[in-house]
């Protein structure tokens, strides 16, 4: 399925919060013996064919903006404790972004991002504003994160990163992750969230895994990462996940990218124990950037977005998409999807397109329009579409997987 931006989110009523949970284990994802993360390697990506799955190439018509005084990219929705986007009284869906004023160039967006609140009718993206006021967020700015609706229906929890101090003069990255929560508001044709609350940093970097953000420099792809956190509840034990990317400590490779994770203590969702990495690309890859976990066919899947330009230029690198891993529990043993990790990538006439694709428990791929029409070898000004893509359509089978369509 190739859909266009009015395609619908959300498929099922409320409810997925209530209800009991499985027994709660009573150990977190990793033991001390089984520490060492698995390793995404050169000889998995030497392995990616030329046959990969690629997304289909965009076009003018798929440039439906949300927003014509903001440009958006990474994005998210208020989910169900499953995952799934939650479909609220109205019959609405509500997303966040990450968003910015435009620019003519599309990178210093990422020097004034902050989270918007958005919603969908089921055809049309309504634009609300920033989802937190001004001077709330601990961070210069705001980057990717992910957001749970409340049992009550009328609050949410938003997990997100805050990037710099807020008051610098000079902006840093250091990253750190924090939650907070606010109420639901409602009045016809708008959303608003108020009386925030809560603020706290969730997950504390814990430096015998992971590097400290402050040390990467500046430079678009060099950065190091503390970031992205995705809330994932493992229905096999009824415990509360962030996943995030990070960068591994005590590494000898500026290509360092791990994914990292921590886990709710039972009965207590404000305290978190950060884990050691799930996955380590130490010597291949700089960013795995934004994972999460579905789950299809009773495997977890662990899934993450990189780009060509992150990859160690020594080689192998990879194409700009979408990878992952696969398992039959969070505790592993993790496996590269398709034998290399790739599951599809964007299309060699446009290798820069789209980027940082979500997968919905459904399989719908929601992602935002990069640089679009614009080959590999192009010399010309970047034509950053600020808007989200058309929806994909994954198809998943054990450690096999592509797009539909």
């Amino acid at each position: 399925m190739h859909s266009k931006n009015s395609g619908g989110f959300g498929t099922r009523p409320g409810g997925a919060n209530e209800g009991t949970v499985a027994a709660l284990t009573p150990h977190p994802l990793r033991t001390p013996e089984s520490e060492r993360p698995v390793r995404w390697t050169a000889a998995h990506v030497a392995r990616i064919q030329a046959s990969s799955a690629f997304a289909p190439v965009l076009a003018d018509v798929d440039i439906v903006r949300a927003s014509q005084q903001v440009d958006f990219w990474d994005s998210w929705p208020v989910q169900e404790i499953d995952g799934s986007p939650a479909v609220l009284p109205s019959g609405d869906t509500l997303w966040m972004a990450l968003g910015a004023s435009r620019f003519d160039d599309p990178d210093e967006r990422h020097g004034h991002a902050r989270i918007h609140l958005l919603s969908h009718d089921g055809r049309f993206w309504h634009h609300h504003g920033p989802a937190m006021p001004d001077g709330f967020s601990p961070g210069s700015r705001e980057w990717s994160g992910s957001a749970v609706l409340a049992p009550d229906r009328s609050h949410l929890v938003l997990y997100f990163t805050a990037t710099g101090r807020r008051g610098e003069t000079e902006l840093r990255f250091e990253q750190r992750i924090f939650a907070a929560s606010a109420a639901i508001e409602h009045e016809t044709g708008s959303y608003r969230l108020a009386g925030w609350r809560d603020l706290r940093e969730v997950v504390v970097r814990d430096g015998r895994y992971y590097m400290d953000s402050k040390a990467g420099d500046a430079g678009v792809g060099t950065i190091k990462a503390f970031r992205d956190p995705a809330f994932f509840r493992d229905p096999a034990t009824g415990r509360d996940y962030l996943f995030f990317a990070g960068s591994a400590a005590g590494s000898r490779s500026a290509f360092n990218g791990v994914v990292g994770a921590a886990v709710a203590a039972p009965g207590d969702a404000a305290t978190w124990q950060v884990l050691p990495p799930l996955i380590s690309a130490d010597g291949l890859n700089n960013e795995l950037e934004r994972p999460h976990v579905v789950m299809h066919g009773g495997l977890y899947y662990l899934l993450w977005s990189t780009q060509r330009h992150v990859f160690d230029p020594a080689g192998p690198t990879g194409p700009t998409g979408l990878y992952g891993m696969v398992a039959e529990s969070l505790e592993g043993s993790w496996r590269p999807m398709n034998g290399s990790g790739l599951v599809f990538a964007n299309p060699p006439q446009a290798p820069r397109q789209a980027y940082s694709w979500l997968v919905l428990p459904d399989l719908r791929v929601m992602s935002f329009i990069d640089d679009w029409g614009r080959g590999a070898d192009s010399a010309e000004k970047p034509r950053f579409a600020g808007t989200f893509a058309p929806l994909l359509q994954l198809w998943l089978d054990g450690e096999r997987g592509g797009l539909r369509g």
